[in-house]
């Protein structure tokens, strides 16, 4: 009776300990300390050390994130990863932006809370006209709240102008990173080359017309972190909107330094399709918070 053939296993590749997750931690919890310090500071009107402890942070996040990048792409040109190791990589990637999906639905959540809920109740829908005049006397129920009870004004931020305009360069570079993609698969170098290098320029164009866009909210609209709900509904959402941005630039602009040296093929590039991925999510967020902080 002929023995069956022995069962071949594959290979899963287990990396060594690395100092890396400890450092994002660290990172992570300065860039915490730092950016409420940083908050009160800022609304009080006076000076402290928030602001160094959050660049200290984003540096220490850069460096975690080019370090564990490196050891990365070192396993992977190494031959060390196999294709189920591939399929947990992708699992990861999907529950990571999955995660980052939750991450926006809360701050959304408060929007929708403080416009559906909170300022309707002061204004006093559903028979709280007792609570409108004890809380807030003569206070009309609206939106963007432009006032707040201790008198500051401020003008709401319209969606035409910068608003627009960054709107229409994350939709192309999405169309152009879309490209990229396609001339990876097709092994069109070039195509890969150039339409990657475009959506790496739209994306730090896009982050400079937001700093301005900051700049002007401060100096011409009144509109600060003293605004009141309206002041730090905008500030909360598009500015973790603009960190997500900053990070997916970092990943592309490593990516593209990875092309240059010839690291992917049409059948193995599954850290550009994260980067793709991760890039086309924040599209997609930056649209909708578009139309609900912008427009509506």
């Amino acid at each position: 009776m002929a023995q069956d053939a022995p069962q071949q296993y594959e290979k899963y590749y287990v990396p060594e300990q690395s100092v890396w997750p400890i450092v994002g931690a660290i990172a992570l919890f300065l860039i915490a300390v730092g950016a409420g310090n940083y908050v009160v500071e800022v609304s009080k009107d006076k000076s402290g050390y928030g602001a160094y402890v959050l660049i200290a942070g984003l540096i220490t996040l850069l460096v975690m994130v080019v370090g564990w990048f490196k050891n990365q792409i070192d396993e992977s040109m190494s031959g060390l990863y196999s294709a189920q190791l591939g399929r947990s990589y992708r699992q990861g990637m999907a529950w990571f932006i999955f995660s980052e999906v939750m991450f926006f639905a809360a701050f959304f959540g408060a929007l929708f809370y403080a416009r559906v809920i909170a300022v309707p109740w002061l204004g006093g829908a559903s028979n709280n006209a007792m609570t409108n005049e004890v809380l807030w006397p003569g206070f009309e129920a609206m939106w963007p709240l432009v006032s707040t009870p201790g008198g500051t004004e401020t003008q709401a931020m319209g969606w035409l102008g910068l608003p627009l305009y960054n709107t229409i360069i994350l939709l192309v570079s999405s169309v152009t990173l879309h490209y990229a993609h396609v001339g990876l698969e097709e092994n069109k170098r070039k195509q890969l080359t150039w339409m990657l290098g475009l959506t790496i320029l739209l994306g730090c164009i896009f982050l400079g017309l937001q700093g301005y866009e900051y700049v002007h909210a401060y100096r011409d609209l009144g509109l600060t972190l003293q605004s009141g709900i309206y002041g730090n509904t905008f500030f909360l959402l598009t500015g973790f909107h603009g960190l997500h941005v900053t990070l997916g630039t970092v990943i592309l602009i490593v990516l593209f330094f990875r092309v240059l040296k010839g690291h992917f093929t049409p059948k193995e590039h599954f850290a550009f399709q994260a980067g793709a991925w991760y890039w086309h999510f924040v599209d997609v967020v930056w649209v909708m918070l578009f139309f609900f902080v912008y427009i509506l």
